[in-house]
């Protein structure tokens, strides 16, 4: 309690002043720059906030491309899968009746070779069948034959015969 009796208006009076002087000095020299750094300090963070939404907003952008472009591909991809499948059963049906049509070709072919080898052998077979029949008929008209009787008499039946006709 001594303390409030000590009291002296002298000394609260400069320390009012000294306090107001200080007080002016701060505010022109010291808190100007706080609060302008402060509100720089304040529009950088607000800065750097709306550049993180917009960032954000390409990044989900961007995915949305991404997902579009990957959508695209796989359709593209499938289209040409498909293509290529019925390329392939294409051809490969080409093929099949290529060789379907090459193999009724050589089917003929071969039954023209066999109907024309079946034709010489059979013309073979007749030829020899005939020189074998002149052959055992001159066997056996030799053996007739074998005196000059029979065979003056056949040479003048043949003769007969020829001018008959």
């Amino acid at each position: 309690m001594e303390l409030l009796h000590q009291f002296s208006s002298g000394l609260f009076i400069i320390q009012s002043i000294i306090f107001l002087v200080l007080l002016f000095v701060l505010g022109k020299f010291a808190w100007k720059p706080i609060l302008k750094s402060i509100d720089e300090r304040e529009t950088s963070i607000i800065d750097a906030l709306n550049q993180a939404k917009l960032a954000k907003q390409e990044m989900a952008q961007l995915k949305e491309d991404n997902e579009r472009i990957l959508r695209e591909a796989r359709a593209e991809r499938d289209g040409i899968l498909k293509e290529a499948r019925d390329m392939k059963d294409k051809i490969v049906n080409q093929a099949k009746d290529s060789a379907k049509v090459e193999g009724e070709k050589m089917i003929e072919a071969a039954r023209q070779s066999i109907q024309t080898e079946k034709n010489a052998a059979m013309a073979d077979i007749k030829n020899q069948i005939g020189t074998l029949s002149v052959n055992i008929a001159e066997n056996i008209l030799r053996e007739k034959l074998n005196n000059d009787g029979a065979h003056n008499a056949l040479v003048e039946n043949i003769l007969n015969k020829s001018n008959l006709n």
